[in-house]
């Protein structure tokens, strides 16, 4: 049985590459749509090793602090 807060990432097929990834293989951030416990986020270097699993609401708190600039590199 896999464990809804760290989902077994082999079983979870569609993953997204984020627009703000760079194209050299540096910071690559993969996100998962449509997951019952959350957003799975993983890094897309590491494909078979370990996501975080945000809330819909914690994940898009997150996104938008980065698209207005509250986190910053």
């Amino acid at each position: 049985m896999t464990d809804p807060i760290f989902p077994d990432t082999a079983t979870l097929r569609v993953w997204r590459k984020s627009s703000y990834s760079n194209s050299d293989g540096g910071s690559c951030l993969e996100v998962r749509d449509g997951h019952p416990s959350g957003v799975p986020v993983r890094d897309s270097k590491s494909p078979h090793g370990p996501a975080l699993v945000f809330s819909p609401g914690g994940w898009s708190h997150f996104v938008a602090a980065v698209k207005y600039g509250t986190f910053q590199a």
